[in-house]
Formats: C-alpha cells, structure tokens, sequence
C-alpha cells in the first residue's frame, strides 16, 4: 500500500511540475510575443474635429449692394447659371441717365465751338497780314509822294528867299512877291503833309496790330476755356457712367446661384444687402477647425477621413480627403485646415457644399512600445504640473 500511494504521489507531482512548466512556457510566449509586438506593431494617432463640413473651393461669392436703390429689373433664379459680368439686378439709375446724357450732349458741341474758334483765329490772323500787307504799300505809296514833294519844298525855299531879297532891293511888285511866297508855302505845306501821312499810317497800323492782338489772346483763352472744358465734361461723364454702372449688380465671377433674396421690382435695397451668393464650379474640399494644440501635428499630404452627419458612414460610406493648407493664425480658438476631397469609395450620398461632419486626420504613426513610453511621460509631467514636491531629493 505504501509503496502504491508512493508513486501516486511522485506521479501527481510530475504532473504538477509538467504543467508549471507549460504555464511559464506559455507565459513567456505570450510575454514574448507581446514585446514583439509592443515593439513591431504600428498604431494610427489621429486628430479629430468635429467643425467640419464641405465646401467649394473658393465657394462662396456674396452678391451685394454698393448702394440704397430701388430695383427696377431683376435677373436672378435660384440653381441659375451665369457668367461672370452678367447684370443679376437693376437699380433705379434715371437721374443719372438723363445727367450722362445732357453731359454728353454739351461735350458733343464743344468740338464745333472750337472749331468756330480756331476758324475766327484764323481770319484775325489773315486780316492782320493783310492790313499789314495793304500799309505798307500805303507808306512806300506816301514815302513816294514824299520824296516827289521834297525837291519842289527845297525849291520853293529858294525861290521865297531869292524873292525876298529882291523886294528888299526894290526890284518886284508886292503882288508877285506875296504869289511867290504863297505858293511856296503851298509847296512846303504839301512836302510836310506827304511826312506826316507816312507817320500816320504806320502809327494806325500798330493800333489795329495791338487791337487784334487782343482779339486773338481772347480767343485762344477761349480756345483753352474750351478744351478745359471738355476734360472736365469727360470726367463728368466718366463718374456719371461709374455711377450708372454701379447700380447694375453683376455677378463677380461665372458660377451658380446657391441662394437668392426674395425681391420684386419697385423693392429698396439697402447699402451692403445681400440679394443671393454666387457658388464657383470648382472641386470640393473639407474645411474643419482644430484646436490650436493639434496645429504642430498638423501638415499637407497627410490623409484624412470625413463622415458625414446623419449619414452613418457604415451603410452610406466615408469621404477620403488630404490635407491641403492650414491657417497661420487662431481665430475664434481654432484653427482653419482645408483638405482635399481625393476619394469617395461606395459612398451613396451626392457631395454638396455645406454638408457638416466629423473629420479624423491620421497624423501619426506609432509603436505600442512608443506610445506607452509617451503616456508615462505626460504623466510624469502632469503630476510635476501638480505637485511640485514630486521628483524632489530628500
């Protein structure tokens, strides 16, 4: 019996010691295994916003008003198509219209009344050199006659004083003497009117010379007057197209009318209402905000997924998108990024601006080993934050 119990007894321990040694066998696989995988395996870090939606590259355009204006024409619809430049809205602009046109009326004259002008100019200036013309041929006409007069004056000079001295020697009658005499100063009085007529002339010609002077400066005044004048109706009238022009509201590049206000004609418009918002046809991306902790992990290229709102993303699909531009700055405590919408895989929904979801951005890519070693280390640091005795010397 003893020796039977015995060996019941060695059989039960080896029993014992055969499945310790698988449990440590195990154990150390199992050990073993998971520091391979704590040290191979890769684990997906991502960063999450749930401010996220879809948008159109350089989506929206909001159409406004420049100015208070009634409307009088409207050429908008909801879902419309149009080209950049398209009138969308009229403003009452008749006062405007009936300036330009009365401003254009008075430039369109001053080109006549210049030539009017310069016409007269003309005829002074032809005058003038031809009353120059005409006096001097009446001064060589009178130096002529002068110098015809000259030689008789010269003679009967002589004549009056060899008459003289013969009535002083008693040699002629009174009467002749006094003929002599009268008829020389006739012939004097004659020579002096030729000088005298010469004198005249060219003292006339120089005062109908300074009087159409005159006349000519006070035309080219007018002609100066004129052309100020007709820069300044340009400028007039470029302003008052400048304002016709701003009361038709043009769509300010080609795109889709995503909204429209409800107008009808004879509505006021404020300054700076908006009458609808104009969606370009370009490529959708994901607009989202993070916090501004998450900007450093942060970059272009790295891959992200959107799930939309009130589609759950196992039956109706997810948006794959990329990571295009982040913001520099933080506004409103957040951060822009725009992603890149690159696939749609299986996704059931049509894509249209605006549509919010939860976007999750992979930013990093880790092993299990890593992350541990990470996690020590923020709590490490969390508790010095808190508690400034810990990882002090005795």
């Amino acid at each position: 019996m003893a020796t039977a119990f015995e060996r019941t007894l060695r059989a039960l321990e080896a029993r014992r010691v055969r499945r310790l040694g698988l449990s440590l066998a195990l154990g150390m696989g199992i050990l073993s295994l998971w520091t391979l995988w704590s040290l191979r395996a890769d684990l997906k870090l991502y960063e999450v916003s749930e401010q996220a939606r879809l948008e159109v590259d350089r989506a929206s355009y909001p159409v406004q008003s420049p100015m208070l204006g009634r409307v009088v024409a409207l050429h908008l619809a909801l879902g419309q198509e149009v080209a950049a430049g398209d009138v969308l809205v009229e403003l009452d602009a008749k006062a405007e219209q009936l300036q330009l046109l009365q401003e254009e009326v008075r430039l369109a004259t001053i080109p006549q009344e210049r030539r009017a002008i310069e016409a007269q100019i003309a005829a002074e200036e032809q005058a003038r050199a031809e009353e120059q013309r005409i006096t001097r041929l009446a001064m060589a006409e009178a130096q002529a006659r002068r110098d015809e007069t000259e030689a008789p004056a010269s003679f009967a000079a002589t004549d009056a004083e060899r008459l003289t001295l013969l009535r002083a020697k008693g040699l002629i009658a009174e009467r002749d003497y006094q003929s002599g005499i009268a008829e020389a100063r006739k012939t004097q009085a004659t020579a002096h009117g030729a000088q005298f007529t010469g004198r005249r002339l060219e003292q006339e010609q120089k005062t109908r010379d300074s009087e159409r002077v005159v006349r000519l400066e006070r035309l080219r005044a007018d002609v100066v007057r004129l052309d100020g004048q007709h820069h300044i109706l340009a400028a007039t009238i470029e302003k008052l197209r400048y304002e016709v022009e701003r009361r038709r509201i043009r769509a300010p590049v080609a795109g889709r009318l995503g909204e429209v206000a409800p107008l009808r004609v004879g509505a006021v418009l404020q300054e700076g209402e908006r009458v609808g918002v104009l969606l370009t046809q370009s490529r959708l991306l994901v607009a989202a905000h993070f916090p501004p902790a998450a900007v450093g992990r942060l970059r272009a290229g790295q891959r992200a997924t959107l799930r939309l709102h009130g589609f759950p993303w196992a039956e109706f699909g997810t948006v794959k998108a990329q990571v295009e531009r982040l913001a520099d700055e933080v506004r409103d405590g957040t951060v822009r990024i725009e992603m890149a919408v690159v696939d749609t895989p299986g996704l059931r929904v049509p894509l249209r601006h605006g549509m919010p979801g939860t976007v999750e951005v992979e930013v990093e890519r880790v092993t299990p080993a890593a992350l541990l070693l990470r996690l020590a280390g923020q709590v490490v640091a969390t508790a010095r934050r808190t508690d400034p005795v810990v990882g002090q010397r005795p």
